[in-house]
């Protein structure tokens, strides 16, 4: 007998605890291998291709594209295991993993989850996504859970028999109706039903009572939306109680009226948004640059790929030069631990460089930059960046990084005062390389001149250090060879 299996959506590593739906890669009635992937999604790092590790037919889907789930939210449901009758099932009703008979006696249903058990198993993988760890069979991570009254007799689901179109809001409706009940059992001291640690910390910054909050979620969970809908309600309770005038009583002209193209911030642009909050809150940062002339760099580079054997790209010199510096000044290779006070320098460089891709800004992380040579760089930089543009880093892929280099130069400007890329302590901004009146050995003369710039946490350095970090770079700009001296 085929047996109906709801996946949700997996633990995608690194904090992450929402994804965005970006698009649907099979639909209502699709037959899927194990491990197939069934959905793209956007989350805060990356995007990501959502393998299943069921393999049988597609019989619901949760959510449109552009929708955003919390994590252990459903993602699909999947009819596993051979049909009954001889593959007859198209009248049969299979109960879901989440269904419960309510009727039998415990050892009817301790045999009943065994079969369940073993008609999973072939069909299931054990994987969720490569990388982030595994799961057992959903059959076998039963829960019981304390039902109220009022969701004491679940809905049963649509027959195999319905169409897409009911067997996909049949589950909607169950939990859209289950959602008072869940909230009445979350009580005054009962447990809060909200996953995210983000939602709980906006709601203890503002001094929300999120026991006072109903989830708009699955199961009433509690999501970002309604915590800022309940923070706006509480904030503004006169605005929230006046009538609402027609849209046609407000004239052409007013701030209404031309209030403009609303962008929700979430996604990878959320993301960006609430880390360089962040850095501009919590770091105390300061800028200091200097020009240089990069004559004798751009030389180097040239005669270097002139010698043969792959080219070595300018970021890459530049990646080595920052590794140098980093290892005289190590002062700017950290992080500040807050809670305990404390400044932790870090024993390896992990570059991170900014790039600019359809998606977004981004910073992949080179690891052990300070251990790679030129031609090493230059592969990684350009492998990375055509993941980045494709949309297909991962987020280990973007995280763990050190220092940032951010080559504004490419597009077209001189200087910048970049924000630090939280939690690091330093960034080093490159400008463009042009020509330029330079007096050169007593001489004016034209030069390739370029504007560097170092925006440093003031908490692990003062203005010597990164005065001293950002002096050496531009001798090493100015005079490569110094980077043949030992470290």
């Amino acid at each position: 007998m085929a047996q109906v299996l709801e996946f949700k959506l997996p633990d995608l590593g690194e904090g992450l605890t929402e994804a965005e739906i970006v698009r649907w890669l099979v639909a209502v009635g699709d037959v899927v291998a194990i491990d197939q992937p069934v959905v793209e999604v956007e989350t805060a790092k990356a995007m990501v291709e959502v393998p299943c590790p069921y393999g049988g037919v597609v019989t619901a889907r949760f959510g449109e594209e552009g929708t955003e789930l919390p994590v252990g939210a459903p993602l699909l449901t999947v009819a596993v295991g051979a049909p009954a009758d001889g593959g007859a099932a198209a009248g049969a009703a299979p109960e879901t993993t989440r269904s419960s008979s309510g009727s039998g006696t415990d050892s009817a249903s301790a045999s009943a989850s065994a079969s369940a058990d073993s008609a999973v198993s072939s069909e299931y993988s054990g994987n969720v996504l490569v990388g982030y760890g595994t799961a057992g069979p959903a059959a076998r991570r039963r829960r019981i859970r304390p039902q109220s009254p009022a969701v004491a007799n679940p809905t049963p689901n649509a027959t195999a028999g319905s169409t897409p179109t009911a067997r996909a809001t049949a589950p909607a409706a169950s939990s859209a109706s289950a959602r008072p009940a869940a909230a009445d059992v979350a009580g005054p001291e009962g447990p809060v039903p909200v996953i995210s640690p983000l939602v709980r910390k906006l709601a203890r910054d503002r001094g929300l009572d999120l026991r006072e909050v109903r989830g708009s979620g699955p199961e009433g969970l509690i999501l970002r939306a309604d915590v800022e809908r309940a923070l706006t309600a509480r904030e503004a309770p006169v605005a929230a109680e006046a009538p609402v005038a027609p849209a046609a009583s407000v004239p052409a002209g007013t701030p209404a009226a031309s209030a403009g193209e609303r962008i929700p911030l979430r996604g990878l642009r959320g993301a960006v948004a609430d880390k360089l909050s962040r850095s501009r809150t919590e770091i105390p940062d300061a800028t200091c640059w200097v020009d240089a002339d990069a004559t004798e760099l751009m030389a180097a580079r040239t005669a270097m790929n002139a010698a043969g054997g792959p080219k070595i790209s300018l970021l890459a010199l530049l990646a080595r030069i920052c590794a140098h510096a980093l290892a005289r000044f190590p002062e700017l290779n950290a992080t500040v631990d807050t809670a305990a006070r404390e400044i932790v320098r870090l024993p390896s460089v992990h570059l991170g460089f900014a790039a600019q891709t359809p998606r977004g800004l981004v910073v992949p992380v080179v690891r052990d930059a300070g251990t790679r040579s030129a031609e090493s760089l230059t592969e990684e930089f350009a492998r990375l960046t055509e993941t980045a543009r494709q949309g297909a880093l991962t987020p280990a892929d973007l995280t763990g990084g050190t220092f940032t280099l951010n080559n504004y130069g490419v597009f077209g400007v001189d200087g910048s005062t970049p924000i630090i890329n939280h939690p690091e302590a330093a960034m080093l901004g490159v400008g463009r390389i042009v020509p330029k009146p330079w007096v050169h050995q007593g001489e004016l003369a034209v030069r390739q001149v370029v504007q560097l710039s170092l925006t440093f946490d003031h908490r692990v350095c003062d203005g010597g250090t990164a005065g001293g970090f950002l002096r050496y770079v531009a001798d090493c700009v100015e005079q490569p060879a110094v980077l043949l001296r030992t470290v």
